[in-house]
């Protein structure tokens, strides 16, 4: 096979993908969680972001590494070791997730309530303002998403750098001249803030994203003229490091921000508001302006690369139906779902995390430790299955609550259920199992 060489230095193109990457990944939910938890944590907010950092950015670090190292085509492919209908499932409800239902529509919806609802009267925002906004911004995020080679150029290279500008800004000012003295911890904050932040990492959707964007950063690199598998793998990895250091980096100030707020702001509902509130108190309307463009920056390159990704996946899926016509289905889509609002679009998808995240962390596990048990199919299939029991539980309950004796029941018999691990006893457990199966005679690997 003949290997063509990239246009770019290795190092230009580390520093480019690596950029584009954190710029996909850091949207909307990376900066509203962590200013929301800052004030609810306080005084604890260190530990918080460092359980934070492990779900918002360790996890997405390892699921780039995962897609890098498994050599599979796509998140289906990857999924399709415990069995092609599960890859099929698996798939279609993360890309749906990530994409129209959830991720997607929260780019414009937080654009709008931090960036531009501070601008305008009550009545006009609660009205038509969100509307017209999200038909502005989804034709903006069309129009970038329709060639998806230019996006090293148009985030890498663009985007991304003016975004972490006018972050450092914002984030810098406040540990200069700090609003206010830490508070107390609130809630579950101030018994074991780690997991707790841990938990919330999930609400930034980047580990299952990070299985998306493997292929995006892939295909990029290729079309720059990377095509030899080591040098390939090895700009994955490095760009997925540095994606995963700037957003570290930017969760620890961030929350810090909120962490200090409260004196000034009180306690607010959501991080939106935490954001607007703090932007207005140090630099007037010009500090919603500049709110406003890292907000539009970081949403609007998420939007971009999710449509992208989500429109390449299902014309993959369903070939009869072209790249272009996903592209238009999902940007109306996610244009119409904005209108919910912030809080509920929070509010109806945490239900599918509980599902979803416990599933792909234990898969990107199972990918690092493939060789470990020789890549045997019922190892896969019997710890999926242990974790797939606990998180319908937890979606259950995350949707519509159980009764105070099953969750006392659960708490009895599930270690760490209470605190929203549950599944990682039974996943254990699970590979347990599998691995004395395949010692039995269950011997059928997967491709």
């Amino acid at each position: 096979m003949s290997v063509q060489a990239s246009k770019k230095s290795p190092l230009a193109l580390f520093v480019s993908t690596g950029l584009m990457l954190f710029a996909l990944f850091f949207g909307a939910g990376n900066l509203i969680f962590p200013a929301h938890m800052g004030q609810q944590a306080g005084a604890n907010y260190l530990e918080a972001v460092m359980g934070f950092v492990l779900t918002g950015a360790g996890l997405p670090l390892l699921g780039i590494l995962a897609m890098s190292y498994s050599g599979a085509r796509d998140v289906q492919h990857l999924a399709s070791r415990v069995s092609p209908l599960f890859g099929v499932f698996f798939a279609v409800t993360l890309y749906l997730s990530i994409g129209p239902l959830f991720a997607m529509p929260r780019t414009a919806t937080v654009a709008y309530e931090v960036g531009v609802s501070p601008y305008l009267d009550s009545e006009t925002s609660s009205t038509w303002g969100l509307l017209l906004f999200s038909i502005a911004f989804f034709a903006v995020a069309f129009w970038l998403a329709m060639s998806p080679s230019k996006l090293l150029d148009r985030i890498g290279k663009i985007l991304t750098p003016v975004l972490l500008v006018s972050i450092a800004i914002l984030a810098f000012k406040s540990l200069l001249d700090p609003m206010g003295e830490l508070t107390a911890p609130q809630g579950a904050y101030a018994v074991h803030p780690v997991v707790e932040g841990f938990l919330a990492g999930y609400q930034t959707m980047d580990a299952l994203a990070s299985l998306v964007f493997a292929i995006v950063v892939i295909g990029v690199l290729q079309a720059e003229g990377v095509k030899a598998n080591e040098q390939l793998m090895r700009l994955t990895m490095g760009a997925g490091l540095l994606a995963a250091l700037c957003l570290a980096v930017v969760y620890g100030l961030v929350t810090y921000l909120g962490a200090g707020s409260v004196e000034v702001t009180g306690w607010l509902s959501n991080g939106a508001a935490v954001l607007s509130e703090t932007a207005h108190y140090y630099w007037g309307s010009m500090g919603n302006l500049l709110l406003l463009v890292i907000i539009l920056l970081a949403c609007l390159s998420t939007a971009v690369g999710l449509i992208a990704a989500c429109a390449e996946y299902f014309s993959r899926l369903m070939p009869q139906l072209s790249y272009k016509l996903f592209v238009i289905i999902f940007t109306l889509i996610s244009c119409g779902l904005a209108n919910k609002g912030l809080e509920g679009i929070i509010n109806f998808s945490i239900p599918v995390l509980m599902l979803l995240y416990p599933l792909t962390v234990v898969l990107i596990l199972l990918t690092f430790a493939n060789s470990l048990f020789k890549g045997r199919r019922i190892v896969y299939i019997c710890t999926m299955l242990a974790t797939l029991a606990v998180s319908l539980v937890d979606a259950w309950d995350a949707a519509f609550t159980l009764s105070p004796e099953a969750k006392a029941w659960l708490a009895s018999y599930l270690p760490w259920h209470a605190i929203g691990l549950g599944w990682i006893v039974p996943a254990l457990l699970g590979m347990l199992v599998g691995l004395i199966l395949s010692a039995a005679g269950f011997k059928k690997t997967v491709s």
